[in-house]
């Protein structure tokens, strides 16, 4: 088995990429494949650094609804296309003759496609405007010195910016809860990883309204469905 057929030896790999970006319709049936598979496992390991970084490096903003649908609907679109293409999709051509010349041209096409509304994506869903941003500093552990949380939010958006963070260890990811009034902590989507720098940055999936505390701990990739480790981070909300 070549290098490349060993890296992509699970078919769902091509998801880890529309994963990260928070544009999966069924990203929880892929939370759980994810559980036993090491090759989307490794897949999702390398591309969610990359989309974290992305928003920190820009003032966080909110696109509209309808522009965020549109965006999101041809990254899908994109991913359905590389599924159908399967593995091979970004392999040289073979000299196998004009026909299969040709849609090896298209296939890679398809992939830089995707590629690219992928970046636009996080582009766009970050930059932009602040005027009424609300910012709530967090709290770091004392394991965890010189690091830094901030969340910031925009009416119903809101990202949480971090700084000076270790990266998790091999095999774990950090994970968003948020936390209503005083019962336990609810998972997210939300799942981060962090730069050499320790920069990184997660949106928050779903309204903050009722919520009193966000927090972060340090998960298996894939995330949990309850807190396998103290939280690293606590970000108070008023009420």
């Amino acid at each position: 088995m070549s290098r490349h057929e060993q890296q992509f030896e699970c078919e769902r790999c091509v998801d880890a990429a529309v994963y990260v970006l928070g544009a999966l319709p069924d990203a929880d049936r892929y939370r759980e494949h994810l559980a036993t598979c090491a090759s989307c496992q490794a897949e999702v390991a390398k591309l969610q650094p990359v989309v974290d970084t992305l928003p920190a490096t820009v003032p966080a903003a909110v696109a509209s609804e309808a522009l965020r649908e549109r965006i999101l609907a041809t990254v899908r679109s994109e991913a359905e296309l590389l599924r159908a293409a399967g593995h091979e999709a970004d392999q040289p051509p073979r000299a196998q003759g004009r026909w299969r010349s040709s849609r090896g041209t298209l296939v890679r096409a398809s992939v830089a496609i995707a590629a690219g509304a992928a970046v636009a994506t996080a582009i766009v869903l970050s930059v932009g405007s602040s005027t009424g941003e609300r910012v709530s500093t967090g709290s770091v552990a004392a394991s965890v010195p010189g690091a830094r949380a901030t969340l910031r939010q925009l009416g119903a958006h809101a990202d949480l910016v971090v700084a000076g963070m270790p990266q998790p260890p091999p095999g774990r990811i950090y994970e968003v809860w948020l936390r209503r009034a005083s019962g336990p902590p609810q998972p997210t989507d939300a799942l981060f990883g962090v730069t050499s720098r320790g920069s990184g940055s997660a949106t928050v999936p779903s309204s903050l309204h009722g919520v009193s505390e966000v927090l972060v701990t340090s998960e298996p990739l894939g995330g949990s469905s309850q807190p396998t480790s103290a939280p690293v981070i606590r970000v108070p909300l008023r009420t």
